[in-house]
């Protein structure tokens, strides 16, 4: 069973930088699309940033030109590159991917569990 796990969460001061990762824990063909979803204390999930099969990016307009989401060259791992934090960015970043475990396989939609980023002022 693939599992998507989250690294670089943390904690920051207002202006600074985290780098996100999502990988899966186990052998993977590709991620085929990917976005990255955010949860503040009582407010529901949203989308922060997508990337597309074809490759197109769509950002929440709170974190236009903050944020940036990209794959690595091997298109097994998810980034999302965070800038100029603000304590309004402190929440439980999730990231969800579409991968093909094999080649030729079908394509299938993963969540990951979270991973805390907390932003101080």
């Amino acid at each position: 069973q693939v599992q998507l796990m989250e690294s670089g969460g943390g904690l920051v001061q207002t202006g600074g930088s985290l780098r996100l990762s999502c990988a899966a824990s186990t052998s993977i063909s590709s991620i085929r699309s990917g976005a990255w979803h955010r949860q503040a204390p009582g407010k529901q999930r949203e989308l922060v940033a997508h990337l597309t099969n074809g490759g197109a990016v769509h950002y929440a307009d709170s974190v236009k030109g903050r944020f940036t989401i990209s794959l690595d060259n091997a298109e097994t791992t998810l980034f999302l590159q965070m800038n100029n934090l603000e304590p309004d960015d402190t929440a439980v970043y999730y990231c969800s991917a579409a991968i093909r475990k094999r080649a030729f396989s079908p394509v299938s939609d993963y969540w990951g569990q979270g991973t805390q980023v907390t932003v101080s002022s």
